[in-house]
């Protein structure tokens, strides 16, 4: 299921809501992938193939479901307990915005 919402990325990319380039790394599971986002384009790398990325998202894939299908926004305790780990919470707004989520 993580790895169909992956391959789905491109075409589900909604143009302009990103402003610069930011590359994300998602490490779901078994699930590890390198996302670039442009103002123009969505490109999806299997493994991490950007050393230094704007944003590390950590997490197990029923959690990224639930937020992914079912519109769960994750809040503070969700970082503070380790539910989700991530260098950068607030680009994670931006990532689901850029698919209309």
């Amino acid at each position: 299921m993580v790895e169909n919402i992956f391959n789905g990325l491109q075409e589900s990319y909604v143009s302009g809501v990103i402003e610069k380039e930011t590359s994300f790394y998602f490490s779901i599971e078994d699930t590890k992938k390198t996302v670039v986002l442009t103002p123009e384009s969505c490109r999806v790398e299997d493994g991490k193939t950007i050393e230094e990325v704007d944003c590390v998202c950590k997490t197990e894939g029923s959690f990224f479901l639930k937020i992914w299908d079912e519109g769960y926004r994750p809040g503070m305790s969700d970082f503070m307990t380790g539910k989700i780990k991530s260098n950068n919470p607030l680009t994670l707004k931006d990532f689901l915005a850029a698919f209309g989520k």
